[in-house]
């Protein structure tokens, strides 16, 4: 179950305090370091997406699997994200309706599934040879198997 792992509230913390880093580091940046907005934007959102995918990957959904392939499925999805967001801010934009209106529809759509995504296919469960997934106990952290009786 989604909840009763802790996946769910991990993910929001997660992507709560990835928010917090972007936003804090973009003012430290701009207001405090006096970069340019056009610089200090773009670095502080790497700086959070970097921070978000490695607490994701070991905290929220504590992924053994290989960390190159995750970071490339991470990094295809941030790039649909910025599509999908700016499609949708700009159709509610053009439709007549506030522009931020679409950022709130886009963010928690993307919120949503980026869940999932996160959960099934970047951050999935490798499975063992015998093509079951990994054992996990009741907070999601996987449970070693156990060693053969001689």
């Amino acid at each position: 179950m989604v909840v009763a792992n802790g996946y769910l509230v991990k993910f929001l913390v997660v992507g709560g305090a990835s928010f917090a880093i972007d936003l804090g580091l973009l003012a430290l940046l701009h207001e405090v370091g006096g970069v340019d907005l056009w610089i200090a934007t773009p670095i502080a959102f790497l700086v959070s997406l970097v921070f978000n995918f490695l607490v994701q990957r070991k905290f929220t959904f504590q992924s053994s699997g290989r960390a190159d392939v995750s970071l490339l499925k991470y990094c295809a999805l941030v790039v649909f994200n910025v599509i999908a967001t700016d499609v949708v801010v700009i159709v509610v934009d053009g439709a007549g309706y506030p522009y931020a209106l679409g950022k709130v529809i886009a963010t928690i759509a993307t919120t949503v599934w980026n869940f999932l995504l996160y959960k099934h296919w970047i951050f999935k469960s490798p499975r063992r040879n015998d093509g079951a997934a990994d054992a996990r106990d009741e907070s999601g952290a996987p449970v070693p198997e156990p060693l053969p009786k001689d």
